[in-house]
């Protein structure tokens, strides 16, 4: 052990995973970095070849960081002849191989997440809630791709009793190969719903490519899906199909993960379910229909992978929320007055959409405040965006949110449909309304701030915690910053 760090590699694992070489001196890493920004004393650093950049220029800053060993497939200028290396010939081969090693050696219940929203919330929940009773491995942020699946792999311990790996797609036969990689025994899909339109036929085409999650599990395996979707019928062919058992949620009579009421608060929510047959009551920290619906996911998840279920719901009660994705802060300018804002800023889809005006809408403005909703493009949604961007509007209105702010082309298309008194301003990019916004926020409002991470809506978030000392109501952990390509 290096400190409390397990080691995750040494140079004679890594080799023999990789078929690698290892030169220079002996290491141990206790950490997988790809970032030489965010790399940490003890990480095995990971030169991978990008689309715009290559990671063997930064080998050196990451070895002088204090990097315990760097994976290379050429030795770059500037790194000493006896430096810690492991010679490949294919960094992003390597790292996958690393990632099917560490899959292969551990004996943790491995549980795969994907849907079309609620991926990385389901995800924390079930980090949160499981290790409350065992060592727990998951995925950090958002690393779901091509690049972020081997990597977060690779990163596992060998020791860990769980462990929880989100998979994102945004084009068919994506999730399959991901699947094969981590070989869940549980596989929980949140929902579908329209996302990445822009490269699907129809939503039953998105259905389809979210089921790629069974094609790495064996029969035996758990399919763990939403019984209120319309697309239920069609993952349950599919799981079945795949030789899996299937558990499902919701509010239908049918569900093994029952909701019997919720009770919707502005700031958390009580929940009355029937998981397995069994009563459970619970309270989750978070607020929102829609992390009541995932919920019962997670519990069903727990249940399917030996965990308890009545431990699990009581650590409801203090899940924290994630960053970018309906994070409170209460900002006091420098004139004495407070807003609330919500961070929202990471991603959105229309059920997202939806969802977070909901939350909206239960809470309160004080001293004569107003509920404002910021609001930027929801990406990749193809030759319906802006019909999918103005059908927000009755959510909009129906959660009684007093104005409204958007940028982007599409978002214009749902500004233009709003009541002239809901209108705030309309701008080509967050860059141009994040000034507006700051200058018109007043005392006692509730803001929301929602978009896909490409519409850079954090700019706004940012300008608006600059305009005082801002405090995180939840406490969130960080996110770490993810590899490219994210999907959703």
């Amino acid at each position: 052990m290096t400190g409390t760090l397990p080691i995750l590699w040494t140079d004679e694992d890594a080799a023999a995973a990789t078929g690698g070489r290892a030169t220079g001196t002996r290491w141990q890493a206790t950490g997988v970095s790809i970032d030489s920004r965010t790399v940490k004393p003890g990480d095995l650093f990971i030169a991978i070849k990008g689309p715009s950049f290559d990671g063997h220029a930064f080998v050196a800053q990451a070895l002088d960081k204090g990097a315990a060993a760097a994976l290379v497939s050429d030795v770059p200028p500037g790194v000493a002849g006896d430096a810690p290396l492991l010679a490949v010939d294919d960094t992003l081969a390597a790292m996958t191989d690393l990632g099917r090693r560490s899959r292969v050696r551990t004996r943790a219940r491995v549980i795969g997440v994907t849907g079309s929203v609620g991926k990385t919330g389901t995800k924390e929940a079930l980090r949160h809630v499981l290790s409350a009773q065992a060592p727990t491995f998951a995925t950090e942020g958002s690393l779901n791709n091509h690049w972020g699946v081997p990597l977060s792999l690779a990163r596992m311990p060998a020791d860990s009793a769980y462990a929880v790996f989100e998979m994102g797609m945004n084009h068919a036969g994506e999730l399959g190969p991901l699947s094969r990689l981590v070989h869940p025994q549980v596989a929980v899909i949140t929902t579908v719903e329209p996302a990445h339109m822009e490269f699907f036929a129809s939503v039953e085409a998105i259905a389809d490519a979210k089921a790629e999650i069974f094609d790495g599990m064996g029969p035996g395996g758990v399919a763990v899906l939403n019984r209120d979707n319309p697309h239920f019928a069609r993952l349950l062919a599919a799981a079945r199909t795949q030789g899996l058992t299937v558990k499902s949620f919701g509010t239908h009579e049918e569900a093994d993960a029952r909701l019997l009421a919720a009770d919707l608060g502005p700031d958390d929510s009580r929940v009355s379910a029937r998981i397995g047959g069994a009563a459970v009551d619970y309270t989750i920290a978070l607020p929102g229909r829609h992390w009541v619906m995932n919920s019962l996911a997670v519990l069903l998840a727990v249940k399917a992978a030996g965990g308890g279920v009545p431990a699990a719901a009581a650590a409801f009660a203090t899940l924290p929320s994630v960053k970018g994705r309906g994070v409170r802060s209460r900002v006091t300018t420098t004139d004495g007055a407070a807003f609330t804002l919500i961070d929202e800023s990471y991603n959105a889809s229309p059920a997202a959409m939806e969802a977070a005006f909901a939350v909206l809408g239960r809470l309160a403005p004080t001293d004569g405040g107003r509920r404002l909703a910021v609001l930027g493009d929801m990406r990749e949604m193809g030759s319906k965006a802006d019909s999918l961007h103005t059908g927000l509007a009755p959510a909009l209105l129906a959660a009684g949110i007093d104005t409204v702010y958007c940028c982007g082309p599409h978002m214009r298309a749902l500004f233009d449909t709003l009541p002239a008194a809901v209108r705030g301003a309309w701008a080509e990019d967050s860059a141009a309304l994040a000034p507006l916004v700051a200058e018109r926020v007043a005392g006692g409002d509730v803001v929301l701030v929602k978009g896909s991470a490409g519409s850079r809506m954090a700019r706004v978030v940012e300008a608006l915690s600059a305009l005082g000392r801002s405090n995180d109501d939840n406490n969130p952990s960080p996110t770490p910053a993810a590899a490219p390509g994210q999907r959703g």
